[in-house]
C-alpha cells in the first residue's frame, strides 16, 4: 500500500498506477460499507477499467468474509493496542481491517498461477542458490519465481517475478536464454543479475556481455560489464553505469543506500519483510539515508531509520508503522 493510504480519505480509484489491483479490492470493501452515490459510480468505473479488478474484489471479499480475517481481528482487539494502521476508518472498523490487510499481504492471490509454473520459489526474506544442468549457478533473491529447461535442444530460463543473480560458465554450444518480462537476455559467460518487478526489468552486468531483445518490439541492446538498463513499458531506457557496492550489495546479504530518500529505502525493506512497513508521516518521505545494512534482518533496519529519523515506531505482529 502507498502511504498515501494512510493521511487522506480513500480514493481508491486515482491510485491503481501505483497501487496492486488486491489493494485496491481492499479499500473498495471499506468504503463500501457506507459508500456515497459518487462512490458508488467510482467503483463500477473501477470494475469495468480492467477485469482483474474484478477478480481482486471477488478474492478480497472472500478473505475479508472468511474466518481468519474474524479470528486475527480478535486477536488484535483483545491486545488492547491502538491500532492506528487504518486511520482513515471509523473506529470499530480498524481490527477488522487490519487483519484483512495483514492477510491480504501475506498471501498473495493474483501471482498465484505463475508461482504454479515456477521450478523454484522464495518467499518473502529468502534466497535460494541453485546450479543448473549447464553448470551455471543463480542465485534467488526474495519473493521470487524461477524455471529453467536446459538440454541438447534448449538452454531457457524464466524470471516469473523477483531478481536472481547469474554466473554463466563460458559454453561453446547454444547461448542461456533468459527471459523477464519486457525483455530477453542473451549470454555465454557472464555475470550479471536481473530483477523483474511491476512490469519492469532491469539488468545489471558485473562481467562480461549480455545481449538483450525487447519481447515488444525488434529493438536490441548489449551491454557490457560495468553497465546497467531498466526496461519498461516502452522498451529500453538509456544504459546507465553499475554502481556494484549498492546495486549488487543484495549478492553479498546487504543492503546499502547512498543519500536514498526514506520512502524509496522502506520500498526496498518492503521486498525482505514478511508483513506490513507502514509510513504514516509524510514530512519523513524525503529524509536522505545513507546507510549499509543486512537484509536479514529488516525490521532491525527499520529500528536503526526511527531512531536516526525520531520517529516514533509501533510494532504489531507482522506490521511496524512509522509516525
Amino acid at each position: 500500500m502507498t502511504d498515501s493510504h494512510h493521511s487522506h480519505p480513500p480514493t481508491p480509484a486515482r491510485d491503481s498506477a501505483s497501487t496492486g489491483a488486491m489493494d485496491q479490492a481492499l479499500d473498495w470493501l471499506i468504503v463500501l460499507e457506507s459508500p456515497s452515490e459518487a462512490q458508488r459510480r467510482e467503483f463500477q468505473a473501477w470494475l469495468a477499467a480492467d477485469p482483474r479488478h474484478g477478480e481482486a474484489f471477488a478474492m478480497a471479499q472472500a478473505v475479508w468474509d472468511g474466518p481468519q480475517v474474524a479470528q486475527c481481528a480478535q486477536t488484535l482487539d483483545s491486545a488492547k493496542r491502538k491500532v492506528s494502521v487504518l486511520g482513515r476508518l471509523r473506529p470499530h472498523w480498524k481490527p477488522l481491517a487490519s487483519a484483512a490487510v495483514l492477510l491480504l499481504g501475506l498471501f498473495s492471490f493474483s501471482n498465484l498461477p505463475m508461482r504454479l509454473q515456477a521450478d523454484h520459489l522464495t518467499v518473502v526474506g529468502e534466497r535460494q542458490r541453485l546450479q543448473l544442468e549447464d553448470g551455471s549457478k543463480v542465485l534467488l533473491n526474495t519473493n521470487s519465481a524461477f524455471s529453467s529447461t536446459i538440454n541438447d535442444q534448449q538452454r531457457v530460463a524464466r524470471l516469473f517475478q523477483g531478481e536472481a543473480y547469474f554466473e554463466v560458465a563460458a559454453n561453446r554450444g547454444l547461448p542461456l536464454e533468459i527471459d523477464a518480462g519486457p525483455v530477453t537476455a542473451s549470454v555465454r559467460d557472464t555475470s550479471f543479475a536481473v530483477r523483474y518487478l511491476d512490469g519492469v526489468a532491469q539488468v545489471r552486468v558485473q562481467r562480461g556481455d549480455v545481449d538483450l531483445r525487447s519481447a515488444h518490439s525488434d529493438a536490441r541492446v548489449r551491454l557490457s560489464a560495468g553497465e546497467s538498463i531498466r526496461i519498461g513499458p516502452n522498451g529500453f531506457d538509456q544504459p546507465a553505469r553499475l554502481d556494484p557496492a549498492t546495486d549488487l550489495a543484495w549478492v553479498q546479504g546487504r543492503l546499502v543506500f547512498e543519500n536514498c530518500p526514506l520512502n524509496q529505502v522502506l520500498a526496498e525493506l518492503r521486498r525482505y519483510y514478511p508483513g506490513w512497513i507502514i509510513n504514516t508521516n509524510e514530512q519523513l518521505a524525503n529524509v536522505s539515508v545513507t546507510g549499509n545494512y543486512r537484509l536479514d534482518q529488516p525490521l532491525d533496519v527499520v529500528r536503526s531509520l526511527a531512531h536516526i529519523t525520531s520517529a516514533k515506531l509501533q510494532e504489531f505482529p507482522a506490521l511496524v508503522i512509522l509516525n
